[in-house]
């Protein structure tokens, strides 16, 4: 799969709904019904990171929900991109982007959304062919205001951002003409899970997927 190929595939999937969830899951077992109270929401683009010991199984879990498209998030090596693809994940986001981790999801056909911080880095990612990247920290490096400053000079990349972004500031990034959707964590709420609170949930992604 080619970047550019890469970029389209990326670009589909982000904009299936205003909000991708960034989720950390520590218990397998929560997978597919929190799976399945996103989706119902209307956020059918899900994020697992790679940062607990269950995120295979749970990619492995919600790639069996219909409706749903599962990725990895936290792609760091391509050893996490060959375990992420196996166990079915569909896309993949890192937090940056290495030589090696792109080579490595061109190799596995896996639809990657690279991250980028700086002009720089997004330039280093176009040059490479991909238009379609994930902004990182987002409100770290700068919030809104630095993603649309980016977009002046470079307006054929669109973004991703993730990082500190929640209801109350959402809609400040999809309102500009560089961002299809923004990736938060705030829609699958560790204690609901804990709690099995799947109607929470559902109206929080549904909350989210009316922010456009």
């Amino acid at each position: 799969m080619t970047p550019a190929d890469q970029s389209r595939r990326a670009a589909e999937i982000c904009r299936l709904a205003p909000v991708i969830p960034v989720l950390v899951i520590e218990d397998a077992a929560h997978a597919r019904p929190l799976a399945e109270a996103l989706v119902r929401g209307g956020l059918p683009a899900l994020e697992v990171t790679l940062r607990t010991p269950a995120a295979l199984d749970v990619i492995r879990a919600m790639a069996g929900v219909p409706g749903g498209v599962v990725g990895a998030g936290t792609l760091l090596t391509p050893a996490d991109v060959r375990a992420a693809r196996a166990a079915g994940a569909k896309f993949g986001v890192s937090p940056g982007a290495t030589d090696r981790l792109v080579a490595a999801c061109e190799d596995e056909g896996l639809p990657l959304l690279p991250g980028a911080a700086t002009a720089t880095e997004v330039m280093v990612l176009l040059e490479k062919g991909y238009s379609v990247q994930k902004f990182f920290p987002a409100e770290a490096s700068g919030g809104a205001a630095a993603l649309k400053a980016i977009g002046a000079p470079l307006a054929q990349v669109s973004f991703c951002p993730t990082g500190g972004i929640s209801l109350k500031n959402a809609r400040d990034y999809l309102a500009l003409p560089n961002v299809v959707c923004v990736g938060g964590s705030w829609v699958a709420p560790k204690d609901a899970m804990v709690r099995g609170d799947w109607a929470a949930i559902t109206a929080l992604a549904a909350e989210a997927a009316a922010l456009r």
